[in-house]
């Protein structure tokens, strides 16, 4: 098992918690995006940059996955790529998507894309609260918990 991080939209503090992580538990961590990174030096740590272009990271993502990996995410196609792949998506938020929820999450992306390009303003997702990353560490200590016993 390995995790994988969409780094373009992922916040910093995520990325921190991220890297804790990596190395209190050895999982290699794997943050992908089309900038350069700066990562902390580690064995369990690695930065990958792809080219510049519309979904050229989540498509690396999701070409790369392999079943019960995990992949940090905010991207809904992507989320739904990594289910269909046999991996696990949770967003900086703390909530994981899944087989049942993810049909219904890709409508409402594309219901919220088709106001916004008639002109509609709704507005985007709040900022990240300080609830939202520990709601977002206690998910994942919950599943690397889990993944730990079923191994």
């Amino acid at each position: 098992m390995q995790i994988w991080v969409d780094a373009d939209a992922c916040p910093g503090v995520i990325k921190q918690i991220l890297f804790r992580c990596a190395q209190r538990t050895g999982i290699l961590t794997t943050l992908v995006a089309n900038q350069l990174l700066r990562v902390p030096p580690s064995p369990h740590i690695r930065a990958l940059q792809v080219e510049a272009g519309f979904d050229v990271a989540d498509n690396r993502i999701a070409r790369e996955v392999q079943p019960g990996d995990l992949v940090i995410t905010a991207d809904i196609p992507l989320a739904a790529q990594v289910i269909e792949r046999g991996g696990l998506a949770l967003n900086p938020r703390g909530e994981f998507y899944s087989a049942d929820n993810i049909r219904e999450r890709l409508a409402m992306r594309n219901f919220m894309m088709e106001l916004r390009s008639s002109g509609v303003e709704i507005g985007g997702p709040s900022s990240l609260s300080s609830a939202d990353r520990q709601t977002f560490a206690a998910a994942l200590d919950r599943y690397l918990a889990k993944a730990g016993n079923s191994q």
